[in-house]
């Protein structure tokens, strides 16, 4: 049996809004398992879909640059310890010297990117700092017939690129913004894997106001249910983050384009950070003292 942690009960709370005593009990019939966890609770109680994790684990910012014409972008993460050193000019200066060379070699991976140079330049201010420092993950994405936009969240803790078919870089550029507030995880209902569809149909056909109705009439709601889902977690279907009259496909249509694909980066993301119990800690010391 997994031992539930206050950490998980609070996640699942945070994640689906409900009450502690009924997070706890589903962690301990899931053994610990968030996802199996929610969805149970989903299956009995009907809940909406659950919020993605939210925990960010590691400091640090991602950053961007994109070429003059928009013919191709890079994306790159790079953590640290604290966010007192993400804010530090000689971390930030690094930062910048790891996306010029990104930038400058195309670089779409991370073995590719850290050479003995810029290894050399990750120890030495590792050694200054106090903190380690990592060049987590570098992505590269080109324009075929179109351009690549992008955006960046005024902390540099959320970063996009866009790439659209036609299109100019400023369309692709306000694609990045809405990709950066709602976090879409396809571009296109087509794009969701059929396994996925599966497990949510699953889900929606367990939920208890479908109980004794008859298939017909139960394949219809599912039906409609489904369309609602693929629709939220598509980008092309969710509506315009600064014009929610209109959709984001809708958007890229009325200026001649198509979007291809995106990529986006949030700091930390993925990544269990420990989390420390300063009062037991000092406690300890003393004690050992």
């Amino acid at each position: 049996m997994a031992a539930i942690t206050a950490s998980l009960v609070k996640e699942l709370r945070e994640r689906t809004g409900l009450g502690m005593m009924e997070c706890k009990k589903a962690l301990v019939e899931a053994d610990g398992d968030i996802d199996k966890a929610i969805e149970e609770m989903r299956k009995n109680s009907g809940m909406k879909a659950a919020k993605k994790a939210g925990r960010t684990a590691a400091d640090g910012v991602v950053q961007t640059k994109v070429a003059e014409d928009g013919s191709y972008g890079v994306l790159v993460e790079v953590n640290s310890e604290t966010d007192f050193v993400a804010r530090d000019d000689n971390f930030l200066n690094f930062v910048n010297t790891v996306v010029e060379k990104a930038f400058a070699n195309k670089v779409s991976d991370i073995q590719a990117l850290i050479d003995d140079e810029l290894e050399s330049a990750r120890q030495a201010l590792v050694q200054k700092i106090g903190e380690n420092i990592s060049v987590r993950r570098v992505e590269l994405v080109e324009a075929v017939d179109g351009v690549v936009g992008s955006y960046v969240h005024g902390n540099s803790r959320i970063g996009v690129l866009v790439a659209l078919k036609g299109g100019t870089v400023d369309v692709a550029k306000d694609i990045a913004m809405h990709v950066a507030a709602v976090n879409p995880q396809y571009v296109n209902t087509a794009d969701v894997p059929a396994d996925a569809v599966a497990k949510e149909k699953e889900i929606l056909l367990a939920q208890p106001d479908m109980a004794g109705k008859p298939a017909e009439i139960a394949e219809k709601i599912i039906g409609g249910r489904l369309s609602k889902f693929l629709a939220e977690i598509s980008l092309v279907e969710q509506p315009f983050v600064k014009d929610p009259d209109q959709k984001v496909g809708g958007l890229a249509k009325k200026a001649g384009a198509e979007v291809v694909s995106f990529v986006r980066y949030e700091v930390g993301e993925g990544i269990e950070k420990e989390e420390v119990d300063f009062a037991a800690e000092v406690a300890a010391a003393a004690k050992g003292n």
